[in-house]
Protein backbone atom coordinates (compact mmCIF):
# COMPACT_ATOMS: atom_id res chain seq x y z
CA UNK A 1 0.00 0.00 0.00
CA UNK A 2 1.58 3.19 -0.94
CA UNK A 3 2.07 6.15 1.55
CA UNK A 4 -0.37 9.23 1.94
CA UNK A 5 1.13 12.22 -0.17
CA UNK A 6 1.87 14.28 3.00
CA UNK A 7 3.68 12.03 4.54
CA UNK A 8 7.26 13.51 4.18
CA UNK A 9 6.18 16.03 6.22
CA UNK A 10 6.30 13.82 8.74
CA UNK A 11 10.07 12.46 8.00
CA UNK A 12 13.43 13.63 9.65
CA UNK A 13 14.05 15.68 7.04
CA UNK A 14 11.09 17.80 6.69
CA UNK A 15 11.52 18.90 10.32
CA UNK A 16 15.23 19.81 10.03
CA UNK A 17 15.96 23.66 11.53
CA UNK A 18 16.30 25.89 9.00
CA UNK A 19 19.41 27.98 9.59
CA UNK A 20 21.03 31.17 8.41
CA UNK A 21 23.21 30.65 5.41
CA UNK A 22 27.22 30.07 6.52
CA UNK A 23 28.74 33.68 5.72
CA UNK A 24 25.36 35.62 6.63
CA UNK A 25 24.85 37.53 10.09
CA UNK A 26 22.06 38.40 11.46
CA UNK A 27 22.17 42.20 13.54
CA UNK A 28 20.22 41.66 16.47
CA UNK A 29 18.97 44.53 18.97
CA UNK A 30 22.22 44.39 21.56
CA UNK A 31 24.29 45.06 18.24
CA UNK A 32 21.94 47.65 16.82
CA UNK A 33 23.71 50.67 18.72
CA UNK A 34 26.91 49.92 17.23
CA UNK A 35 24.93 50.43 13.93
CA UNK A 36 23.40 53.38 14.73
CA UNK A 37 26.87 55.11 16.18
CA UNK A 38 28.53 53.86 13.15
CA UNK A 39 26.21 54.88 10.68
CA UNK A 40 25.32 58.50 12.16
CA UNK A 41 29.35 59.22 12.66
CA UNK A 42 29.69 58.55 8.95
CA UNK A 43 26.56 60.59 8.14
CA UNK A 44 28.03 63.86 9.96
CA UNK A 45 31.11 63.32 8.23
CA UNK A 46 30.24 62.84 5.27
CA UNK A 47 28.00 66.11 5.11
CA UNK A 48 30.64 67.92 6.69
CA UNK A 49 33.14 67.29 4.08
CA UNK A 50 30.69 68.29 1.69
CA UNK A 51 29.72 64.92 0.28
CA UNK A 52 26.46 63.86 -0.89
CA UNK A 53 24.58 60.29 -0.44
CA UNK A 54 24.36 58.18 -3.48
CA UNK A 55 22.29 54.59 -3.21
CA UNK A 56 23.09 52.50 -6.32
CA UNK A 57 21.11 48.78 -7.01
CA UNK A 58 22.80 45.47 -5.18
CA UNK A 59 21.63 43.99 -8.86
CA UNK A 60 24.27 45.35 -11.71
CA UNK A 61 25.29 43.36 -14.75
CA UNK A 62 28.03 41.56 -14.28
CA UNK A 63 30.21 43.06 -17.30
CA UNK A 64 30.29 46.13 -14.80
CA UNK A 65 32.53 44.14 -12.22
CA UNK A 66 34.55 42.24 -15.18
CA UNK A 67 35.72 45.59 -16.78
CA UNK A 68 36.74 47.60 -13.70
CA UNK A 69 37.58 45.09 -11.01
CA UNK A 70 39.48 43.05 -13.41
CA UNK A 71 39.04 39.59 -15.06
CA UNK A 72 42.18 37.99 -13.21
CA UNK A 73 41.73 38.94 -9.46
CA UNK A 74 40.21 36.93 -7.46
CA UNK A 75 37.23 38.97 -6.86
CA UNK A 76 35.96 38.66 -10.15
CA UNK A 77 37.53 34.79 -10.46
CA UNK A 78 36.33 33.26 -7.50
CA UNK A 79 34.12 35.41 -4.84
CA UNK A 80 31.21 37.02 -7.16
CA UNK A 81 27.55 36.04 -6.54
CA UNK A 82 26.73 35.78 -10.64
CA UNK A 83 23.56 34.03 -11.95
CA UNK A 84 21.37 34.30 -14.93
CA UNK A 85 18.11 35.98 -14.29
CA UNK A 86 14.79 35.51 -15.86
CA UNK A 87 15.40 37.46 -18.53
CA UNK A 88 18.22 36.01 -19.55
CA UNK A 89 21.08 38.90 -18.28
CA UNK A 90 24.03 37.67 -16.71
CA UNK A 91 23.95 39.73 -13.42
CA UNK A 92 25.81 40.07 -10.10
CA UNK A 93 24.96 41.13 -6.55
CA UNK A 94 27.54 43.52 -6.23
CA UNK A 95 31.09 42.88 -4.98
CA UNK A 96 32.14 46.61 -4.02
CA UNK A 97 30.38 49.74 -4.57
CA UNK A 98 33.10 52.38 -6.64
CA UNK A 99 32.34 50.79 -10.11
CA UNK A 100 28.73 50.97 -9.31
CA UNK A 101 28.49 54.59 -8.45
CA UNK A 102 31.22 55.40 -11.65
CA UNK A 103 28.35 53.55 -13.80
CA UNK A 104 25.83 55.93 -11.74
CA UNK A 105 28.31 58.91 -12.63
CA UNK A 106 28.41 58.16 -16.03
CA UNK A 107 24.32 57.75 -16.93
CA UNK A 108 23.29 60.55 -14.77
CA UNK A 109 25.69 62.79 -16.72
CA UNK A 110 27.47 63.95 -13.82
CA UNK A 111 30.16 65.05 -15.38
CA UNK A 112 28.33 68.10 -16.65
CA UNK A 113 28.12 69.19 -12.97
CA UNK A 114 30.42 71.65 -11.22
CA UNK A 115 33.51 69.15 -10.40
CA UNK A 116 34.85 67.42 -8.48
CA UNK A 117 31.58 65.90 -7.33
CA UNK A 118 31.56 64.02 -4.00
CA UNK A 119 29.49 61.31 -2.94
CA UNK A 120 29.21 58.54 -0.33
CA UNK A 121 27.47 55.35 0.75
CA UNK A 122 26.19 52.94 2.96
CA UNK A 123 25.22 49.93 2.19
CA UNK A 124 25.27 45.91 1.57
CA UNK A 125 28.47 44.02 -0.71
CA UNK A 126 28.74 40.58 -1.54
CA UNK A 127 31.38 38.16 -1.92
CA UNK A 128 31.80 34.32 -1.63
CA UNK A 129 35.00 34.65 0.63
CA UNK A 130 35.97 32.57 3.19
CA UNK A 131 34.00 33.13 6.61
CA UNK A 132 35.81 34.63 9.56
CA UNK A 133 35.96 37.13 12.42
CA UNK A 134 34.99 40.23 11.39
CA UNK A 135 34.77 38.88 7.50
CA UNK A 136 31.39 37.68 6.34
CA UNK A 137 29.56 36.91 3.00
CA UNK A 138 27.17 39.64 3.34
CA UNK A 139 29.29 43.12 4.41
CA UNK A 140 28.55 46.50 4.96
CA UNK A 141 30.63 49.38 3.53
CA UNK A 142 30.39 53.02 3.94
CA UNK A 143 33.09 54.98 1.30
CA UNK A 144 33.17 58.13 -0.61
CA UNK A 145 34.09 59.04 -3.63
CA UNK A 146 35.87 62.12 -4.98
CA UNK A 147 35.15 62.30 -8.91
CA UNK A 148 36.81 64.85 -11.69
CA UNK A 149 39.87 66.23 -9.63
CA UNK A 150 43.22 64.96 -10.12
CA UNK A 151 45.07 67.02 -7.57
CA UNK A 152 46.92 65.31 -4.92
CA UNK A 153 45.16 67.40 -1.99
CA UNK A 154 42.03 65.15 -2.60
CA UNK A 155 44.33 61.84 -1.92
CA UNK A 156 44.86 63.56 1.58
CA UNK A 157 41.23 64.47 2.28
CA UNK A 158 40.14 61.08 1.65
CA UNK A 159 42.85 59.82 3.83
CA UNK A 160 41.83 62.24 6.68
CA UNK A 161 38.53 61.56 6.50
CA UNK A 162 38.51 57.49 6.75
CA UNK A 163 41.36 58.37 9.76
CA UNK A 164 38.44 60.56 11.41
CA UNK A 165 36.35 58.16 10.94
CA UNK A 166 37.80 55.95 13.43
CA UNK A 167 39.64 58.20 15.71
CA UNK A 168 36.28 60.08 16.53
CA UNK A 169 34.59 56.33 16.99
CA UNK A 170 37.75 56.13 19.37
CA UNK A 171 40.22 53.69 17.17
CA UNK A 172 43.91 53.94 17.34
CA UNK A 173 44.65 53.38 13.60
CA UNK A 174 47.80 53.69 11.07
CA UNK A 175 47.76 54.44 7.47
CA UNK A 176 49.58 51.72 5.27
CA UNK A 177 50.18 53.64 2.00
CA UNK A 178 52.23 53.35 -1.89
CA UNK A 179 51.89 54.59 -5.09
CA UNK A 180 51.62 52.06 -7.87
CA UNK A 181 51.94 54.73 -10.25
CA UNK A 182 49.99 55.48 -14.10
CA UNK A 183 49.87 52.58 -16.65
CA UNK A 184 53.08 54.09 -18.21
CA UNK A 185 55.75 53.91 -15.36
CA UNK A 186 54.22 50.86 -14.39
CA UNK A 187 54.76 49.18 -17.45
CA UNK A 188 58.36 49.25 -17.14
CA UNK A 189 57.87 48.18 -13.83
CA UNK A 190 55.67 45.59 -14.12
CA UNK A 191 58.82 43.73 -17.11
CA UNK A 192 61.39 44.07 -13.84
CA UNK A 193 59.02 42.66 -11.64
CA UNK A 194 58.17 39.58 -13.84
CA UNK A 195 62.14 39.23 -14.39
CA UNK A 196 62.37 38.46 -10.98
CA UNK A 197 59.99 36.35 -9.83
CA UNK A 198 59.96 33.94 -12.79
CA UNK A 199 63.47 33.18 -11.42
CA UNK A 200 61.60 31.96 -8.80
CA UNK A 201 58.68 30.97 -10.07
CA UNK A 202 59.17 26.91 -8.71
CA UNK A 203 59.07 28.11 -5.41
CA UNK A 204 55.85 29.51 -5.45
CA UNK A 205 52.66 29.17 -4.38
CA UNK A 206 49.81 27.59 -6.73
CA UNK A 207 48.14 30.76 -6.85
CA UNK A 208 51.08 33.02 -7.17
CA UNK A 209 52.30 30.73 -9.92
CA UNK A 210 48.88 32.05 -11.50
CA UNK A 211 49.10 34.95 -10.99
CA UNK A 212 52.99 35.27 -12.86
CA UNK A 213 51.26 35.20 -15.87
CA UNK A 214 48.01 36.79 -15.36
CA UNK A 215 48.70 39.39 -12.88
CA UNK A 216 51.82 39.81 -11.83
CA UNK A 217 51.36 43.02 -8.94
CA UNK A 218 49.24 40.34 -7.41
CA UNK A 219 52.82 38.70 -6.42
CA UNK A 220 53.08 41.11 -3.81
CA UNK A 221 50.14 40.83 -1.79
CA UNK A 222 50.48 37.19 -1.38
CA UNK A 223 49.91 36.08 2.38
CA UNK A 224 51.39 32.79 2.18
CA UNK A 225 54.20 32.26 4.56
CA UNK A 226 56.41 31.36 1.50
CA UNK A 227 56.08 33.96 -0.65
CA UNK A 228 56.34 36.11 1.98
CA UNK A 229 60.36 35.91 2.08
CA UNK A 230 60.68 36.93 -1.92
CA UNK A 231 58.84 39.94 -1.78
CA UNK A 232 61.17 41.45 0.41
CA UNK A 233 63.73 41.36 -1.95
CA UNK A 234 61.01 42.62 -4.86
CA UNK A 235 61.50 45.68 -7.07
CA UNK A 236 59.74 49.18 -5.69
CA UNK A 237 57.80 50.33 -7.93
CA UNK A 238 58.42 53.63 -6.40
CA UNK A 239 61.84 53.39 -7.82
CA UNK A 240 60.12 53.22 -11.58
CA UNK A 241 57.70 56.32 -10.90
CA UNK A 242 57.46 58.58 -13.62
CA UNK A 243 58.56 62.45 -12.56
CA UNK A 244 54.46 63.14 -12.33
CA UNK A 245 53.39 60.31 -10.50
CA UNK A 246 56.33 61.07 -7.94
CA UNK A 247 55.56 64.43 -7.19
CA UNK A 248 51.64 63.29 -6.78
CA UNK A 249 52.88 60.87 -3.87
CA UNK A 250 55.21 63.64 -2.45
CA UNK A 251 52.66 66.16 -2.02
CA UNK A 252 50.13 63.58 -0.72
CA UNK A 253 52.49 62.42 1.79
CA UNK A 254 53.23 66.65 2.29
CA UNK A 255 49.70 66.79 3.21
CA UNK A 256 49.76 63.63 5.81
CA UNK A 257 52.55 64.85 8.09
CA UNK A 258 51.06 68.62 7.82
CA UNK A 259 47.56 66.71 9.24
CA UNK A 260 49.85 64.88 11.83
CA UNK A 261 48.21 61.56 10.18
CA UNK A 262 50.47 58.51 11.09
CA UNK A 263 51.94 56.40 8.03
CA UNK A 264 54.22 53.87 6.55
CA UNK A 265 55.37 53.47 3.41
CA UNK A 266 54.71 50.05 2.27
CA UNK A 267 55.75 49.05 -1.52
CA UNK A 268 54.26 45.60 -1.63
CA UNK A 269 50.56 47.57 -1.39
CA UNK A 270 49.28 47.12 -4.29
CA UNK A 271 45.37 46.62 -3.35
CA UNK A 272 42.86 43.68 -4.85
CA UNK A 273 41.36 45.52 -8.03
CA UNK A 274 42.97 46.51 -11.63
CA UNK A 275 41.31 50.06 -11.46
CA UNK A 276 43.78 51.89 -9.16
CA UNK A 277 46.36 54.08 -10.09
CA UNK A 278 48.94 56.11 -8.45
CA UNK A 279 47.95 56.20 -4.43
CA UNK A 280 46.25 53.61 -2.88
CA UNK A 281 46.13 53.30 1.10
CA UNK A 282 44.65 50.66 3.58
CA UNK A 283 44.08 51.72 7.28
CA UNK A 284 44.53 49.33 10.12
CA UNK A 285 43.24 49.68 13.48
CA UNK A 286 46.06 48.75 16.56
CA UNK A 287 45.16 47.00 19.20
CA UNK A 288 46.46 46.74 22.62
CA UNK A 289 47.77 43.12 21.99
CA UNK A 290 49.83 45.22 19.08
CA UNK A 291 48.12 43.16 16.17
CA UNK A 292 46.85 45.21 13.26
CA UNK A 293 43.89 44.52 11.47
CA UNK A 294 42.61 46.35 7.54
CA UNK A 295 39.35 47.91 8.28
CA UNK A 296 39.54 50.13 5.36
CA UNK A 297 41.35 50.67 1.53
CA UNK A 298 41.23 53.08 -1.05
CA UNK A 299 43.18 55.01 -3.72
CA UNK A 300 43.11 57.27 -6.73
CA UNK A 301 41.57 55.50 -9.88
CA UNK A 302 42.24 57.90 -12.81
CA UNK A 303 41.06 55.92 -15.42
CA UNK A 304 38.31 54.15 -14.14
CA UNK A 305 35.18 56.06 -15.66
CA UNK A 306 36.74 56.09 -19.16
CA UNK A 307 37.14 52.33 -19.25
CA UNK A 308 33.87 52.35 -18.24
CA UNK A 309 32.70 54.24 -21.11
CA UNK A 310 32.83 58.18 -19.98
CA UNK A 311 35.33 60.80 -21.03
CA UNK A 312 38.79 60.70 -19.09
CA UNK A 313 37.92 61.73 -15.56
CA UNK A 314 40.27 61.38 -12.35
CA UNK A 315 38.45 59.90 -8.84
CA UNK A 316 39.87 58.71 -5.98
CA UNK A 317 38.13 57.22 -2.66
CA UNK A 318 37.92 54.94 0.14
CA UNK A 319 35.19 51.97 1.50
CA UNK A 320 35.52 50.72 4.60
CA UNK A 321 33.98 47.59 6.02
CA UNK A 322 31.75 48.29 9.02
CA UNK A 323 31.40 44.73 10.47
CA UNK A 324 35.26 44.80 10.90
CA UNK A 325 35.52 48.74 12.56
CA UNK A 326 32.66 46.88 15.07
CA UNK A 327 35.00 43.91 15.70
CA UNK A 328 37.60 46.51 16.65
CA UNK A 329 35.49 48.16 18.46
CA UNK A 330 34.33 45.25 20.60
CA UNK A 331 38.38 44.10 20.97
CA UNK A 332 39.03 47.28 22.44
CA UNK A 333 35.92 47.52 24.58
CA UNK A 334 34.89 50.88 23.36
CA UNK A 335 30.89 50.99 23.73
CA UNK A 336 28.92 52.68 21.65
CA UNK A 337 26.80 55.74 23.00
CA UNK A 338 23.20 54.58 25.09
CA UNK A 339 19.99 55.94 23.61
CA UNK A 340 18.60 58.89 25.59
CA UNK A 341 16.49 57.30 29.08
CA UNK A 342 13.03 57.87 29.20
CA UNK A 343 12.58 60.22 31.75
CA UNK A 344 8.44 59.58 32.59
CA UNK A 345 7.08 56.33 33.10
CA UNK A 346 3.39 55.68 32.62
CA UNK A 347 1.64 53.15 34.30
CA UNK A 348 -2.12 52.48 34.58
CA UNK A 349 -4.84 50.49 36.21
CA UNK A 350 -7.76 49.27 34.49
CA UNK A 351 -9.40 49.68 30.72
CA UNK A 352 -10.61 52.85 30.80
CA UNK A 353 -7.21 54.20 31.78
CA UNK A 354 -5.37 52.14 29.71
CA UNK A 355 -6.98 53.47 26.78
CA UNK A 356 -6.32 56.80 28.02
CA UNK A 357 -2.86 56.38 28.53
CA UNK A 358 -2.78 55.97 24.23
CA UNK A 359 -3.64 59.31 23.99
CA UNK A 360 -1.17 60.21 26.80
CA UNK A 361 1.60 58.70 25.53
CA UNK A 362 1.22 60.28 21.96
CA UNK A 363 0.64 64.09 24.09
CA UNK A 364 4.00 63.57 25.72
CA UNK A 365 6.01 62.24 22.14
CA UNK A 366 4.66 65.47 20.81
CA UNK A 367 6.17 67.25 22.93
CA UNK A 368 9.24 65.79 22.59
CA UNK A 369 9.44 64.14 26.35
CA UNK A 370 10.59 60.55 26.39
CA UNK A 371 8.04 57.99 28.26
CA UNK A 372 8.40 54.48 28.78
CA UNK A 373 5.28 52.35 29.35
CA UNK A 374 4.00 48.70 29.77
CA UNK A 375 0.82 49.28 28.56
CA UNK A 376 -0.05 44.97 28.42
CA UNK A 377 0.45 44.77 32.36
CA UNK A 378 -2.27 45.26 34.54
CA UNK A 379 -0.44 44.96 37.84
CA UNK A 380 0.88 48.12 39.00
CA UNK A 381 3.65 46.61 41.62
CA UNK A 382 5.36 45.29 37.84
CA UNK A 383 5.10 48.84 36.51
CA UNK A 384 6.53 50.71 39.14
CA UNK A 385 9.40 48.05 39.48
CA UNK A 386 10.11 48.78 35.80
CA UNK A 387 10.03 52.03 36.28
CA UNK A 388 12.55 51.90 39.02
CA UNK A 389 15.24 50.11 37.12
CA UNK A 390 14.70 52.40 34.23
CA UNK A 391 15.53 55.59 36.50
CA UNK A 392 12.90 57.40 35.80
CA UNK A 393 12.06 60.92 36.85
CA UNK A 394 8.47 60.68 37.42
CA UNK A 395 5.78 58.11 37.47
CA UNK A 396 2.05 58.81 36.20
CA UNK A 397 -0.53 56.79 37.78
CA UNK A 398 -4.07 56.52 35.95
CA UNK A 399 -6.28 54.26 37.67
CA UNK A 400 -10.23 54.01 37.62
CA UNK A 401 -11.06 57.00 40.20
CA UNK A 402 -8.49 59.22 38.53
CA UNK A 403 -9.87 58.84 35.35
CA UNK A 404 -13.28 59.88 36.39
CA UNK A 405 -12.41 62.57 38.57
CA UNK A 406 -10.23 64.04 35.87
CA UNK A 407 -7.22 63.78 37.71
CA UNK A 408 -3.40 61.40 37.20
CA UNK A 409 -0.93 60.72 40.12
CA UNK A 410 2.41 62.34 39.90
CA UNK A 411 5.20 60.31 41.63
CA UNK A 412 8.70 61.53 42.34
CA UNK A 413 10.80 58.90 42.16
CA UNK A 414 13.73 59.99 43.96
CA UNK A 415 11.83 62.15 46.98
CA UNK A 416 9.06 59.64 47.22
CA UNK A 417 6.37 62.51 47.35
CA UNK A 418 3.08 61.81 45.49
CA UNK A 419 0.52 64.17 44.30
CA UNK A 420 -2.99 64.67 42.19
CA UNK A 421 -2.53 66.87 39.23
CA UNK A 422 -5.42 67.72 36.65
CA UNK A 423 -4.95 65.31 33.87
CA UNK A 424 -5.26 67.76 31.34
CA UNK A 425 -2.10 69.71 32.59
CA UNK A 426 -0.21 66.55 32.95
CA UNK A 427 2.41 67.06 30.24
CA UNK A 428 2.26 71.07 30.62
CA UNK A 429 3.36 70.16 34.45
CA UNK A 430 5.89 67.38 33.68
CA UNK A 431 7.30 69.44 31.19
CA UNK A 432 7.87 72.31 33.57
CA UNK A 433 9.10 69.95 36.25
CA UNK A 434 11.88 68.61 33.94
CA UNK A 435 13.54 72.19 32.87
CA UNK A 436 13.65 72.51 36.81
CA UNK A 437 15.39 69.66 36.88
CA UNK A 438 18.35 70.43 34.16
CA UNK A 439 18.78 73.49 35.61
CA UNK A 440 19.78 71.84 38.87
CA UNK A 441 22.10 70.06 37.37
Amino acid sequence: MSKPADSSEKTGNSKKRIQLLRGMKDILPADQLYWQFLIKKAEELSSVYGFSKIDTPILEMTNLFKKSIGENTDIVDKEMYTFTDLSGELVTLRPEATASVMRAYIEHGMIDKPQPVKLYYLGPMFRHDRPQAGRYRQFTQYGVEVVGEQNSAVDAQVILLSHLFCQELGLKTSVQINSIGCPDCRAEYRKNLLAYYRRKKRYLCPHCQKRLGRNPLRLLDCKEEKCQEYKKEAPQILDWLCDGCRDHFMKVLEYLDELRIPYNLNSCLVRGLDYYTKTVFELYAEGEDGQQSAVCGGGRYDGLVELLGGRPTPGCGFSMGLERVITELKKQDIQPPLPPRPQIFLAQIGQQAKQKCFSLFENFRKEGILVAEMITKDSLKAQLEYADRLGVEYVLILGQKEFLEGTILLRDMKGGVQETIDLDKAVVEVKKRLKEIKKLK
